[in-house]
């Protein structure tokens, strides 16, 4: 199948569907590629991986935050929405990214954030310097503390990070933070707040972004009484859908609405997709075309490795892509969870955050197990009509970096949870090129966090042109199904072996994952991907097979 991996055919840049079934690759720009040897991931890092990408066989890459930050949230701590951190690079740089990745025929999507700036944002240091009641203030969400002198909190509320919600600025008021104290939320009732993302869109997408990938977007409008309700009453709460007072509130699909204007006035319309952590029925009005037009579905991430639960779980987000006439996404891996092909390699129920605190020995992860695992999760996924995200690093096999040493942690997670939760810095290590140098390749210094002396065995250019690799495997697999790729459909096949789950898709191709410890019967058709290795006419435990019909054999 080596002519399917140099078959890279550039997308019509008028296509305005680009995104049903596309493959994108995130891209955490801090830990990707370091050009210039100071540690930290940079744009001419990631241009000159550009490649790799199109060798790999992706349509987009998702670009993570490389905004001016303190990085307090590993870049989610916005100063400036319009403008390159110069650690990671410049204007003219980010135009010479979006040059190359179209010029290889990968779009690019890039992370906005919205409920949020930075603490160093000028508008927020306008704000402290204003004082209370200033119309300065009412960009974000100030409140007046309780007691005689606002020397109490407004509320008992904690954030998504631990510890407190609300942070004092010392003169009686205290202003709202869902996430780190460095992350203020905005306030969305604000028309500056509203006219200004909306100017930030338009910057980006004239420089040739193709969508946004929206962070949070299930928070950012609120509606805070004027007695709050304490940490207790909301979790007892019996709250209508829309109702909680900041997440999920009916009144974002406002904000999405106008912005849904700014992606149609472009040839095509820009894309979007919603990071949005509510019930899967409230997926739909995130991911309506007259919204955001997609929106992230997670239940993979959380789901343990079953047929009976993927089908369940394809099954229910198929119909709910239908149902807000979009198409699903499907993740299981990304910069907030540990990699999934650890997550495989752990016994079900595994608490992950205790199995980090013990460095990753209790339970011993079954590496080999979790990467055949993962491999056929991924086959699995990539056979399902809808778009799929990839995550930097899944494509060489990577495992979570899970004994990082504390003094090198860097997610607010660790200290704000006063050591109780080691946070996401394990998935977040910075990417293994090649077996040898300072930093495996990453660039010509070290690394920003720790690299483990096995990254040398996964590195890429161990991987590189090697059958059954992982690498390997991912780019036959994209390959193959850019060629097999048809209309979003498939059709269960019913009397599969128990523990197997077997779809076909329309132009005669067929999918068979057995997720079960017995070997089953390998389907009718012409084998073009396994995610490991075949008996003569069995399918081994934990892995995916795609079959193609054979010339005159009627499909399953």
């Amino acid at each position: 199948m080596s002519h399917l991996l140099e078959e890279r055919p550039t997308a019509p840049a008028t296509d305005a569907t680009w995104w049903r079934q596309a493959v994108v690759y995130q891209v955490y720009p801090r830990s990707f590629a370091d050009s210039d040897g100071d540690g930290i991931g940079d744009l001419p890092g990631i241009t000159a991986h550009v490649p790799h990408l199109r060798r790999l066989g992706v349509d987009a890459v998702w670009l993570s935050p490389f905004y001016p930050s303190a990085l307090a949230d590993g870049g989610y701590d916005v100063d400036d929405h319009r403008a390159v951190d110069p650690r990671i690079g410049t204007l003219a740089q980010f135009d010479d990214l979006v040059t190359a990745l179209h010029a290889a025929g990968i779009r690019l999507v890039v992370d906005i954030v919205p409920n949020h700036s930075s603490d160093r944002h000028r508008w927020f240091q306008a704000a402290l310097a204003a004082g209370p009641g200033s119309p300065e203030r009412e960009r974000y969400v100030f409140r007046r503390g309780l007691g005689a002198d606002g020397e109490r909190p407004p509320s008992d509320w904690t954030s998504v990070f631990g510890g407190p919600a609300w942070e004092p600025v010392g003169d009686g008021d205290w202003y709202l933070h869902l996430f780190a104290p460095e992350q203020p939320d905005w306030n969305w009732d604000h028309p500056d707040v509203r006219a200004d993302h909306l100017e930030t869109l338009r910057f980006w997408a004239d420089r040739g972004v193709d969508g946004f990938r929206i962070d949070v977007a299930n928070a950012l409008t609120k509606h805070l009484t004027a007695t709050l309700p304490s940490a207790e009453e909301l979790r007892a709460a019996d709250l209508p859908d829309g109702a909680h007072p900041y997440f999920d509130r009916d009144e974002v699909h406002e904000v999405y609405a106008a912005w849904r204007e700014v992606f149609d006035s472009y040839d095509p319309p820009r894309t979007a997709v919603a990071e949005a952590w509510v019930p899967a029925h409230r997926r739909a009005r995130y991911a309506s075309p007259l919204g955001l037009g997609q929106a992230f579905n997670f239940d993979l991430l959380l789901a343990r490795f079953d047929a009976a639960t993927y089908r369940t779980v394809v099954e229910e987000n198929l119909r709910f892509a239908r149902d807000a006439e979009s198409s699903s996404t499907w993740v299981l891996s990304n910069h907030d969870v540990v990699r999934h092909a650890s997550r495989f390699a752990l016994p079900p129920g595994t608490d992950e955050k205790a199995w980090l605190l013990s460095d990753g020995h209790d339970p011993e992860p079954d590496v080999a197990g979790g990467l055949r695992r993962a491999r056929a999760a991924t086959a699995f996924v990539l056979a399902l009509p809808g778009s799929a995200y990839l995550y930097q690093g899944e494509e060489l096999g990577l495992p979570e970096v899970s004994d990082l040493p504390r003094a090198d942690l860097q997610d607010p997670t660790w200290l704000r949870s006063g050591g109780t939760e080691k946070g996401r810095d394990g998935c977040r290590v910075p990417l293994p090129w090649s077996a040898d140098g300072p930093s495996h390749g990453f660039g010509p210094g070290g690394s920003h966090l720790p690299q483990p002396s096995w990254f040398a065995d996964v590195a890429a250019d161990r991987q590189d042109g090697i059958p059954g690799s992982t690498l390997e495997f991912y780019r036959t697999a994209l390959a193959v199904r850019r060629r097999l790729q048809t209309v979003e459909e498939l059709s269960w096949v019913e009397g599969t072996p128990e523990g197997a789950v077997q779809f076909t898709r329309p132009g005669g191709w067929t999918c068979l994952t057995n997720f079960g410890p017995d070997p089953v019967p390998l389907p009718a058709g012409r084998v073009v991907l396994c995610s490991g290795e075949l008996g003569s006419d069995l399918v081994p435990a934990d892995t995916t097979v795609w079959l193609e019909d054979e010339p005159g054999r009627p499909s399953a």
